[in-house]
């Protein structure tokens, strides 16, 4: 049956559909952090706290996850999400990018761009606007159809995505506004900053509507806005009514009464609003991005996406709802619907694991050697993801002299002759190991990890491997094996009764299950590493912390038997976690 079409367009002070006033009440929620089969419940729950518009980002990265070969299936079937959200009466918003930051791997740009010795992202470099373009004449192609202008439940797109706390380069911003248009989108288009002269200077177009973002004090970022749209609806793009958590940092929240407040002052501005998040779900798999700046510090981001959100990270409301839900509620009018009920998590108990393989003993199970004089990089390897293991030998005998990699991408786990040496990372820039090689010579091993790739500041061209290659005293040390361990096919591991007898290695274990339902990932005495469920990748795990448990939807589990595999890579107290019907963020 063909849908009614619809207007959605701005005058001086309102959004309106359909030529009436409409006040955007929006949140964001992205379908690549959520298991598919629990869109429709949160969607449900988005609407029962009183918003009626619904915002996504696109990862590009997941979309095209090799250049020309795209992907809209399963968990990235954005076409079946915004259907859904039709189906609920909300109205959709999408921001494509094809950046978006939101604290994913390299801010959601694919990380082959970056095989390009001479990459240069976010701006007018002809093979990037190639690619740019590519990927978004696939977008148009799926959502195009979509429109209120054409029956369906798009009423915005996002041109670019913060711009303005990037880079000044106007012809790109034009260029990606203008490509929007000529692929058929001709519903209302915008742009979001940060409410600062520098970002709203260069972040925006003329006679496209800017928005901004911001966590508190609403009035000064809405005058800002003013300085440079004097007319047009106002708009909070992200309302950021929470915060994420790097490895190593205290878990984020943000109170309630504090965050309830935002909001109200947002909206009795007058202005429209998206909160950011609504529902933040996970960085599932090896997708968590990272900071770098200011400064040398590079900081990774946990798995959890939880964002101290209205709903938690299995979906389930929590005090921030019911707060949000009543501030709506009183700037509406309408009386509020009941908070849906929390979905119970299970605790199946404790989990042994019986079996290991060695992961340095199988490197020809899981990819297949590349000789290079230089170590070469996971761009240089075709590989986007996971690990990289480098071989070299040294000659000997030679006096004790210091070992250093000056970009270590990010964290390296160094062995002579079979000892652990130690470790490099890219939080503690300028360190260096003693290395004494005997007679005979030394073989030297790196085994580097990509802890994700930065997705915000001037740091995105985040090549991972050892791409400074390595110094022994002054000396460049040539003549490598690679490895590309990308992690995401494990069928090839040959497993052994028994603990391993050294890391990093894999541990195999399984656990029934009666009934399928939500639960958490535990690791007491284990070190760091990666963790699969049903050959699914949940995520990382580091002790670290603050992040101390791993979500497991319900959805990933079967009735009866299931598989566990955890890649750690340090080593453990014991072969044991545990199935928890709690989280802990820390």
């Amino acid at each position: 049956m063909e849908q009614p079409v619809s207007t959605f367009t701005t005058d001086a002070q309102h959004f309106l559909l359909d030529g009436q006033p409409f006040r955007i009440l929006s949140g964001a929620m992205h379908y690549f952090r959520i298991h598919p089969d629990c869109w429709r419940d949160r969607l449900l729950k988005l609407k029962a706290m009183g918003l009626n518009t619904l915002e996504t980002y696109m990862p590009w990265n997941l979309h095209e996850p090799r250049p020309g070969q795209f992907d809209f299936s399963g968990w990235l079937d954005l076409e079946r999400y915004i259907g859904l959200a039709g189906e609920l009466d909300l109205k959709v918003i999408v921001r494509p990018g094809p950046y978006i930051c939101s604290e994913w791997e390299f801010g959601g740009l694919p990380a082959w761009l970056l095989k390009d010795a001479g990459m240069r992202v976010r701006c007018a470099y002809p093979p990037y606007l190639a690619a740019a373009d590519r990927y978004l004449d696939e977008v148009a192609k799926r959502l195009a159809p979509l429109q209120i202008t054409r029956g369906g439940p798009l009423v915005a797109v996002q041109v670019e995505n913060e711009y303005g706390s990037f880079g000044n380069d106007s012809a790109y911003l034009q260029h990606l506004h203008d490509g929007l248009r000529k692929r058929g989108f001709d519903l209302l288009l915008f742009t979001s900053d940060g409410p600062s002269d520098e970002m709203l200077q260069y972040g925006t177009l003329p006679r496209v509507l800017k928005t901004v973002n911001f966590g508190s004090r609403a009035k000064e970022g809405f005058e800002k806005l003013r300085a440079y749209q004097p007319e047009g609806p106002l708009m909070c793009a992200e309302f950021w009514n929470g915060w994420f958590d790097h490895w190593g940092e205290k878990h984020h929240t943000r109170p309630v009464e504090s965050a309830a407040q935002a909001l109200d002052e947002i909206l009795s501005c007058g202005a429209s609003v998206s909160l950011y998040m609504f529902h933040g779900g996970t960085n599932f798999g090896l997708m968590n991005g990272a900071n770098a700046a200011p400064g040398p510090r590079y900081q990774a981001t946990v798995t959890s996406y939880d964002y101290d959100s209205p709903l938690d990270e299995a979906g389930n409301p929590t005090a921030k709802y019911a707060a949000f839900r009543d501030v709506i509620a009183r700037h509406t009018g309408q009386a509020p619907a009941p908070i849906p009920a929390a979905t119970p998590a299970a605790a199946f108990g404790k989990v042994r694991l019986h079996e290991s393989a060695g992961l340095l003993e199988q490197l020809d199970a899981l990819s297949s050697p590349v000789e290079s004089a230089f170590p070469l990089s996971m761009e240089e390897l075709d590989q986007n993801y996971g690990l990289i293991y480098y071989r070299t030998l040294v000659s000997g005998p030679r006096d004790e002299t210091r070992l250093r990699a000056p970009q270590v991408h990010d964290r390296a786990q160094v062995w002579g002759n079979g000892k652990r040496l130690g470790t490099l990372e890219r939080e503690k820039p300028g360190g260096a190991l003693p290395v004494q090689p005997p007679q005979g010579g030394l073989r030297l091993e790196l085994l580097v990890e990509n802890m994700g790739r930065v997705n915000y500041g001037p740091e995105l061209n985040d090549r991972k491997g050892l791409p400074g290659g390595v110094l022994l005293g002054q000396q460049y040390l040539m003549g490598w094996t690679n490895y590309a361990l990308p992690l995401d096919n494990l069928t090839g591991l040959r497993f052994a009764a028994g603990l391993p007898e050294h890391f990093p290695a894999f541990l195999r274990g399984g656990f029934q299950v009666g009934s399928p339902a939500d639960t958490y990932l535990a690791l007491p005495g284990w070190t760091k590493g990666i963790a699969w469920v049903n050959g699914f990748n949940l995520g990382r795990y580091w002790k670290r912390g603050p992040q101390k448990t791993l979500y497991i939807p319900g959805q990933l589990l079967r009735a009866g038997a299931n598989e566990l595999v955890i890649l750690e890579l340090e080593g453990l107290r014991k072969a044991q976690v545990e199935l928890r019907d709690t989280p802990d963020l820390g």
